[in-house]
């Protein structure tokens, strides 16, 4: 979930009448319901950016002999 710290900023969006009187009917809180959308968007995308930065790395690390990375974690454990 995304922290939030700082001061608050005013976001403004235009949705359907019909949204805005449902959320009425429903007795939501309309800066509660759009904070965890964007938080929620967020999360999402970051997760997305993420898992492509995984791929990226996985082909990375395909292109290196298995040799080569067993004799880095050998010498990583021999250093300790």
């Amino acid at each position: 979930m995304v922290q939030l710290m700082g001061k608050y900023v005013t976001v403004s969006a235009k949705v359907p009448e019909e949204i805005k009187k449902k959320l009425q009917e429903l007795n939501l809180n309309t800066s509660q319901v759009v904070r965890k959308a964007l938080e929620e968007e967020i999360k999402r995308k970051e997760e997305e950016e993420l898992k492509a930065l995984a791929v990226k790395a996985s082909q990375l690390l395909k292109k290196i002999p298995l040799k080569e990375i067993t004799r880095a974690i050998r010498e990583t454990r021999d250093e300790n």
